[in-house]
């Protein structure tokens, strides 16, 4: 259940990782019943969101109530255990619900191809649903992969052009939006730097730069939502992406809990801003 504490950073990382160990035992792809299962066992008070997808009926959990989405899909590709992509996500996700922080929590299915960038993905249901509805969303946060840091010189690429401006190192946090999200995408990474040390980025870019609409962001943008993707930058620094290699002991979950607590304070500070 919710509390309004935060954990040490120990004892947040331990708790992640047990999450992330949980969730990338297997491909959660043709299963999908099973993490979310996990998921809402560890949500406590939730509500289930189905809908029908390729023959099958997929749910979306959500949990809490407020103005402010964060979201994070809990599918894998398949063949990948899926442990940075996108078990950490989804970790974090739940341990900043835990925290007491009044937004919505919703983990979704069907992040990944064939469904990305598609109608069947569980955050277009779910941005559809609240756009039909009327909803007010100030905010979406996607989560999409948090678990890959490295000290090493060059250990971080990018997109051509946009390297010129940003560090060697992948030993920080990006938070990542299109042009039209660069509002939320300032705001956010100035109170996220306000109350964490971490190393962080921002870039808010033209849609069509590669990767910059790679998540379930896409799909509140898409309905007319601010919304932008926090990221480790994935394929630009981590080189089990999409493979079978990708398997909880490769992630940082020191450095995922550092974020996590920096995440939890921003968010925090902007949904008392957004009322």
């Amino acid at each position: 259940m919710p509390s309004s504490s935060t954990p040490s950073p120990d004892a947040l990382a331990a708790r992640l990782r047990v999450h992330v160990e949980a969730l990338a035992r297997g491909e959660r792809n043709t299963d999908l019943e099973t993490p979310a299962r996990y998921i809402e066992s560890q949500l406590g008070r939730s509500a289930r969101h189905e809908y029908p997808s390729s023959g099958r009926t997929v749910a979306n959990i959500e949990a809490g109530t407020g103005p402010i989405v964060v979201g994070a899909h809990y599918d894998t590709v398949p063949g990948s255990p899926g442990a940075d992509d996108n078990a950490s996500g989804v970790a974090a996700m739940i341990e900043l619900a835990r925290m007491g922080i009044p937004a919505r929590f919703v983990a979704f299915a069907n992040e990944e191809l064939p469904y990305s960038h598609g109608e069947e993905m569980g955050s277009f249901a779910y941005a559809k649903r609240a756009k039909g509805r009327g909803e007010r969303i100030a905010a979406m946060f996607s989560l999409e992969m948090l678990g890959c840091y490295s000290d090493a010189p060059g250990s971080q690429r990018y997109p051509p052009v946009i390297g010129w401006f940003y560090p060697s190192r992948a030993d920080f946090i990006a938070f990542v939006g299109d042009l039209g999200a660069r509002r939320l995408v300032k705001r956010a990474h100035a109170l996220f730097r306000k109350h964490s040390r971490f190393p962080s980025e921002s870039l808010a870019a033209p849609a069509f730069v590669p990767g910059i609409t790679r998540s379930d962001h896409w799909s509140f943008r898409r309905h007319g939502y601010p919304a932008l993707m926090v990221t480790d930058t994935a394929f630009n620094r981590y080189p089990h992406y999409h493979r079978a290699s990708d398997t909880p002991e490769k992630l940082d979950y020191a450095r995922m809990a550092e974020v996590t607590i920096g995440l939890a304070a921003m968010l925090t500070e902007l949904a008392h801003e957004a009322g």
